[in-house]
C-alpha cells in the first residue's frame, strides 16, 4: 500500500496485565482453568468474545476447548479506532503474549491480499487493539506450533461495506490452504440484563442460521452495539461459502454475571460452526 507506515513486523501485547494476566505461569492457569476436557470437534469457523478474561474468558474457554486447533489461524478483530485500512492485514514476522511469540504466515497473508484486492498489508489498525490480541494465548496454549494471519476490519453497515464483508469472506474460503477463522465480537453493549439479553437472543439467532441479512437487519432494527459485527460477518460469509449450515451456541454470558451490576451489561457469546454440517 502506497504511503502506508513502516511495518512493525514483530508486535508486543497492548493488554497484557489488563485484559489478560502479564506473567505467563498466572496466563496459563487462566487460559487453562476455561478450557473444558470434552472430545474435540473440527471447525470452519467460531465466534468468540474479546473482553477482559475476567469477564469473558469462560465464555472464548468454553470454545476453544471443544475444537481442534489447526496450525494455521485467521483472526478477524474488530478495529475499534478505525485507523489504518477498512481491511488491514499483518503481513509477517509475529505477535508476543506472554507465552511466546506466535508467527504470522507471511505465504497465507499474501493468499489473502491476492484473493481480496481491497485488503492491504497495513498494520495500523491493528497497534493497540484488543480483539485480536485477547484470543491468541488461548490458541497458543491448545496448539503450540500456531501460526496466524490477523487481519483488523474497520467498516460500516451499509450496503456498499456489507457486500464487501461478504466478498471477502467468501474471497477467504476461495483460498486453497486450510485454516480456522475466528471471528472476535462481543454483543450489546451497556443496558440493561433483560434488554441486553433480548437483543443478543435476535443476534445469535441470525448467526445460527448462518443468515447475514439477518443479522444485519437485526442489529439496526434492534440497535445492538454489537462491536464486531463486521469479523461476524465476514465469519458467517466464510463459513457458508464452505457449505455449512448452521452455526452452535456453546455458551451466552454478561458482564452482569461477573460484576452484580445488571444495569449497564455488555453481551458474550462463544459459538462454533462445525466442518461438515
Amino acid at each position: 500500500m502506497e504511503n502506508s507506515p513502516p511495518c512493525m513486523s514483530v508486535r508486543s501485547p497492548s493488554v497484557a496485565g489488563t485484559f489478560y494476566p502479564g506473567r505467563a505461569e498466572e496466563l496459563r492457569r487462566a487460559v487453562d482453568s476455561t478450557l473444558p476436557t470434552v472430545p474435540k470437534e473440527r471447525a470452519l469457523a467460531v465466534v468468540v468474545p474479546h473482553a477482559g478474561y475476567v469477564y469473558s474468558g469462560k465464555v472464548a474457554g468454553a470454545v476453544y476447548g471443544r475444537i481442534e486447533i489447526p496450525r494455521d489461524v485467521v483472526i478477524l478483530g474488530f478495529n475499534h479506532r478505525g485507523f489504518g485500512s477498512d481491511f488491514g492485514v499483518w503481513r509477517e514476522g509475529g505477535w508476543i503474549t506472554p507465552l511466546g511469540q506466535a508467527p504470522v504466515h507471511t505465504e497465507l497473508a499474501d493468499a489473502i491480499k491476492g484473493a481480496f484486492l481491497p485488503a492491504d498489508f497495513d498494520e495500523t489498525g491493528h497497534l493497540e487493539e484488543h480483539s485480536g490480541e485477547v484470543q491468541i494465548p488461548f490458541l497458543q496454549r491448545l496448539r503450540p506450533d500456531l501460526r496466524i494471519v490477523p487481519v483488523a476490519l474497520s467498516v460500516g453497515l451499509d450496503e456498499r461495506s456489507f457486500r464487501q464483508l461478504l466478498a471477502f469472506g467468501q474471497a477467504l474460503a476461495g483460498l486453497r490452504e486450510e485454516f480456522l477463522v475466528v471471528a472476535s465480537t462481543d454483543l450489546n453493549h451497556y443496558e440493561s440484563q433483560e434488554v441486553t439479553l433480548r437483543k443478543d437472543k435476535a443476534v445469535i439467532a441470525a448467526i445460527e442460521a448462518l443468515d447475514p441479512e439477518a443479522l444485519r437487519h437485526t442489529l439496526s432494527e434492534l440497535g445492538v452495539s454489537m462491536c464486531g459485527y463486521a469479523p461476524t460477518i465476514a465469519g458467517v460469509a466464510y463459513a457458508r461459502a464452505k457449505g455449512a449450515t448452521r452455526a452452535r451456541t456453546v455458551l451466552h454470558a454478561t458482564s452482569g454475571e461477573v460484576s452484580g451490576d445488571y444495569d449497564r451489561v455488555v453481551g458474550y457469546v462463544g459459538m462454533i460452526i462445525p466442518c461438515g454440517n
